[in-house]
């Protein structure tokens, strides 16, 4: 069996798994819905840069909560998430100043995230388990308090992404005949990376710093290759990215690796799946063309 009786057995009677499975199945939706917009806009890296500048966030909670006694953070990702939004919002801010070199924004925001996590991190002592589940992703350890943000965040991303999903998509496509619609792009644009900030946090505690792009990213890169349409593809891209979570949650119980690294290898898994399955299909295909010509 793929998913044993021990694991089975675990999600019903601990408490901890079924929150792990609630954050997972969760993150898994939303990651690919928002990803797939980002990947649409060519603004793969952006994940990434929010991630980095994210950990920014954690660093300076755990220097305020180990070293200053600051206990009111009682949690570094409530500061990581804020300060997502905040690397959301800077780089908004520089995509519209340098509006013919709108990438360069992602580059500055992430070496100002990167170089405040190495300050931060050196000043609350160094690397630390803390430190490394951040980096890596603990999904087991996530709490009750975490589980509801999310379920609410989530209800409010789906809610927002319902109402003004025709809008989001052809702001993706064509910001020019976006305007000519008379659509508000610049506030689309700003609500959007809010949101995929909120979701790039949040998605640390799943699979981590390192890997967040990943669970975002990999998923829609194997759908594109399968789907027949823009929605077509986003569902199968949340479907890639269920399965990698449920298989990754089940191999990091079962053998105790970290599940950040076990979900975004499965997801890797999934797109070498498809890659391959669609090259053999277009040799056959081809190979057929060729005998009916022959004919």
């Amino acid at each position: 069996m793929i998913l044993s009786i021990s694991f089975l057995r675990a999600l019903i009677d601990h408490d901890f798994m079924q929150y792990a499975l609630i954050t997972g199945l969760l993150i898994g939706f939303l990651a690919p819905l928002i990803g797939s917009f980002v990947v649409i806009r060519r603004l793969s890296l952006i994940a990434d840069t929010l991630s980095h500048f994210s950990l920014a966030g954690l660093a300076i909670g755990l220097y305020f909560i180990h070293i200053l006694g600051i206990t009111f953070i009682r949690d570094p990702l409530y500061l990581g998430m804020l300060f997502a939004v905040i690397g959301s919002i800077i780089i908004e801010i520089l995509r519209s100043y340098y509006k013919n070199y709108k990438e360069i924004s992602m580059p500055i925001v992430i070496s100002l995230g990167t170089a405040l996590s190495a300050l931060f991190i050196s000043l609350s002592g160094g690397f630390s388990s803390s430190v490394y589940n951040y980096l890596f992703g603990s999904i087991l350890t996530v709490g009750r308090t975490f589980t509801i943000i999310i379920i609410a965040v989530t209800a409010v991303i789906v809610t927002l992404t319902i109402l003004f999903f025709r809008q989001m998509v052809i702001i993706s496509f064509d910001e020019a005949y976006a305007r000519l619609l008379g659509i508000r792009v610049n506030r689309f644009q700003l609500v959007t990376t809010i949101v995929l900030a909120l979701v790039v946090s949040l998605s640390i505690e799943t699979v981590g710093v390192l890997l967040v792009s990943s669970l975002m990213i990999i998923p829609v890169a194997a759908a594109m290759k399968v789907g027949k349409s823009f929605k077509n593809t986003l569902f199968i891209a949340i479907i890639f990215s269920e399965i990698s979570v449920l298989l990754g949650l089940w191999l990091s119980f079962e053998v105790g690796l970290p599940s950040g690294a076990t979900i975004v290898l499965f997801n890797i898994l999934i797109l070498l799946i498809v890659a391959l399955s669609k090259k053999i299909f277009a040799k056959k295909s081809l190979k057929v063309k060729q005998s009916e010509s022959q004919i």
